[in-house]
């Protein structure tokens, strides 16, 4: 008998194991406040903040946790006739857990308020559940991307720092917050997990260098 033959009648028969699929991801039905496991894919460009909460969206569900409406932390800056939006106001009124259930923070002023903001790098996680890595790692993705205030409001129409309202992936800058409250010293910055400084570019390398890699903050909004 011909081995492709006989490996189809074993397999006919159940001997031969089937072709091992891929684990399915870790579900999360629960959570409601992620960062994202995996950058977009062209830098800071999500299309804008729709393109940005459809991002969340999609990562939320593969989580199991699809049957909330996400929304990116993200604020967007007034240009061409279009009103700013400040992040503070698209997330809902909280309260926010991550995957493991610990709670972020009850509401949208305890958010804000760095004393009661419980976003670290210990619950600042993704959603597959795990660590982002931070200072504490060889590798330091610590830079989220927020374009927004310390407040969660958006800055000022006339400098550029939200990577052209998440529509640039190149040229440009945003408002990034360190997930992992860390910085190169004490000051209230380098702790923000909002608004530490702004990223050096837009595309994927300049993010890396200046200490992230185009990753989101995630809330459900309801």
């Amino acid at each position: 008998m011909k081995l492709a033959t006989l490996a189809g009648a074993l397999l006919a028969f159940g001997t031969i194991p089937a072709l091992a699929q891929a684990p399915a991801p870790p579900q999360f039905p629960d959570m409601t406040f992620f960062i994202t496991s995996t950058p977009g894919p062209d830098g800071a460009n999500f299309g804008g903040l729709d393109g940005a909460d459809a991002f969340c969206q999609k990562l939320a569900a593969s989580a199991g946790a699809g049957g909330k409406t996400w929304r990116a932390y993200l604020s967007q800056q007034a240009a061409d006739g279009k009103p700013a939006v400040n992040a503070r106001d698209r997330i809902g009124k909280g309260p926010w857990v991550n995957a493991k259930g610990v709670t972020i923070a009850a509401s949208v002023a305890d958010l804000h308020d760095p004393a009661k903001a419980n976003i670290n790098v210990d619950t600042g996680i993704t959603d597959t559940g795990k660590q982002v890595m931070s200072r504490l790692f060889v590798v330091n993705y610590h830079d989220i991307l927020t374009g927004s205030n310390a407040d969660g409001t958006a800055p000022a129409a006339d400098k550029d720092m939200t990577c052209k309202n998440w529509t640039s992936g190149g040229a440009g800058s945003a408002i990034v917050g360190h997930h992992d409250r860390m910085g190169l010293n004490d000051s209230a910055a380098a702790k923000s997990w909002n608004a530490a400084h702004p990223s050096r570019g837009c595309d994927n390398p300049a993010l890396r260098a200046t200490g992230g890699n185009g990753l989101l903050y995630c809330f459900a909004a309801n």
